[in-house]
């Protein structure tokens, strides 16, 4: 699944930034990377079984990744796998939780749909947000973390509609518009709605 970039949360909400990380929090980040976090992964898992979902509760993984910068965390569904930016710790518990169960919603809706293609932040997630009581949850934060530009130099059109799809990497497996998909064949994976790349100004 797609990686999900997002950032920008209750604008009405104040979140005042860190103070500055010591250098022992550093060296805790990096013993923490890439390592699954026992508490978490059981705190989701009790989470799961509480909504009637024991065998998802049984897959689910999180790991803290120090790779990330402006991320929050992320979530890939096809592994059950949750990943956290370590940079969230400084803020609390809270944000943690919060970010936690963001990305858990996203697990929630996929294990839900099953085959079915579903938006990212569609009303499948939105449900599984407010199950694990997120009510009003936003697509994105707004937390005081590092951001980076990065150019998108990937283009992809589909072939029907015309949309365009800017990435930051190439597309590496068969991928369709999710619009036209849902109107022509039920969400379904339809090869007439392939993305093509398009050639960038610099190739």
């Amino acid at each position: 699944m797609g990686q999900l970039d997002f950032f920008s949360r209750l604008l009405a909400k104040v979140i005042p930034a860190p103070k500055p990380i010591a250098e022992e929090v550093r060296v805790a980040m990096k013993r923490l990377d890439n390592s699954e976090d026992p508490s978490l992964t059981a705190l989701c898992g009790e989470w799961l079984r509480n909504l009637g979902y024991p065998d998802l509760a049984s897959q689910v993984r999180v790991r803290w990744s120090s790779r990330m910068q402006s991320t929050a965390g992320l979530a890939y569904p096809a592994k059950a796998l949750i990943k956290l930016n370590p940079r969230l710790q400084p803020f609390g518990f809270e944000e943690v939780e919060q970010t936690l169960k963001h990305e858990l919603a996203h697990l929630l809706a996929h294990h839900r749909a099953g085959r079915r293609r579903i938006s990212p932040h569609g009303p499948e997630w939105r449900k599984a947000c407010a199950d694990l009581g997120l009510t009003k949850e936003k697509r994105c934060h707004d937390l005081p973390l590092p951001r980076r530009q990065i150019a998108r130099r990937h283009v992809y059109q589909c072939p029907a509609c015309g949309v365009a799809v800017h990435r930051v990497r190439p597309i590496r497996r068969p991928s369709a518009c999710l619009p036209c998909c849902r109107k022509h064949s039920g969400g379904r994976y339809d090869e007439r709605f392939r993305f093509k790349k398009l050639k960038a100004a610099s190739e």
